[in-house]
């Protein structure tokens, strides 16, 4: 499928990477599983399930433990969760890589994160223990969470699928997943800083139609509306900022923070329900750049979290979920037309 930028869109000035991806930086790969299914409800079947595991993996799961890696944590709406957070703001790192799922499905991808610390490494649970980063958004309108539809092993699926190539839309984590009243999910893209790359992956769930904007065109209040879907606009976006840039633990938070400017680019408010929650990571190690050279990462994560987003829309498709409700893509001839008009493509 085409993205944005393919069409001629660009946001911001600066260089993307090779794949305009959070797979660009150096050591990041993503896996993901998706889990569909249609089975009567409990107790005959398991209901209808439209969710999934997305992991970012920073590095080897047999190294991250005894050689941790800097990060930093960020929240403009707390409404959500981040395990492993509070430790992130103590000690500056994260020791096993970033999943995301649905809100119900966290202990289930935690219990998954843990099997898969103890079978790569096995000093964890003897002499090291961990305690794995699970964010998650609320897929509740179109996957059935009374049954928690996740199992434990989807985790193992999505760190043996990890690669350089992400796909993107209603994939993952983000196939029940909804933003800006049409289809959200899974989005990604990356910006060059010099050498170095910063990279953006975001599990898109929050906004309501009229807010959307795409490179400052308000195209949700041009559009026809979405039909009729989740009356509630708070849903939650998780952003994974990455770059292989030598960053420490309190640039890395700085960063984070900026990726709440990305998602207000794209037109959220940070809704009271919504969990706009963000973590960000760095891959290198060396000495740190200088403050005074942080404004081109600023910008690079703020460019890379808008086009993620707007990623995150453009690849999904319609999808029918429980008690047959409908999310439809976003429209794509009707917002080029807009884009065009704006001189935007």
């Amino acid at each position: 499928m085409e993205r944005l930028r393919d069409l001629g869109l660009r946001i911001g000035d600066l260089e993307v990477g090779p794949r305009d991806a959070i797979t660009d930086v150096g050591g990041v790969s993503v896996g993901q599983v998706t889990v569909r299914r249609d089975e009567p409800d409990p107790p005959a079947g398991r209901g209808v399930a439209r969710t999934g595991v997305t992991v970012i993996v920073p590095g080897p799961l047999d190294t991250l433990v005894s050689r941790p890696l800097a990060a930093g944590t960020a929240v403009l709406n707390g409404a959500g969760e981040l395990t492993g957070s509070i430790q992130i703001g103590e000690w500056g790192c994260i020791e096993t890589p970033v999943y995301l799922t649905s809100t119900m499905a966290v202990g289930r991808v935690y219990d998954g994160a843990v099997a898969a610390a103890v079978a790569a490494d096995p000093s964890v649970g003897t002499e090291n223990f961990v305690i794995p980063i699970v964010g998650e958004c609320d897929d509740g309108w179109l996957n059935d969470a009374r049954t928690v539809q996740v199992e434990a092993a989807d985790v193992q699926g999505a760190l043996d699928a990890a690669g350089d190539d992400v796909a993107e839309g209603a994939v993952g984590a983000g196939t029940g997943m909804i933003c800006f009243g049409w289809k959200g999910g899974i989005g990604t893209a990356s910006r060059r800083v010099g050498d170095a790359h910063v990279g953006v992956l975001a599990l898109t769930n929050f906004g309501s139609h009229d807010q959307l904007r795409v490179d400052g065109v308000p195209v949700g209040r041009l559009l026809e509306p979405p039909p009729a879907g989740r009356d509630e606009p708070g849903g939650s976006c998780i952003v994974v900022v990455a770059t292989d840039a030598p960053l420490g633990t309190h640039q890395l938070t700085r960063l984070a923070r900026r990726a709440g400017l990305g998602l207000g680019r794209a037109g959220s408010i940070g809704h009271h329900g919504s969990g706009e929650i963000f973590v960000a990571l760095s891959t290198a190690e060396g000495d740190a750049v200088p403050d005074r050279d942080l404004n081109r990462f600023f910008g690079a994560v703020v460019d890379a979290t808008e086009e993620s987003v707007l990623n995150s829309l453009w690849a999904a498709d319609d999808v029918e979920g429980r008690a047959g409700r409908v999310i439809r893509a976003l429209p794509h001839e009707p917002v080029l037309e807009l884009l065009r008009a704006a001189g935007r493509v």
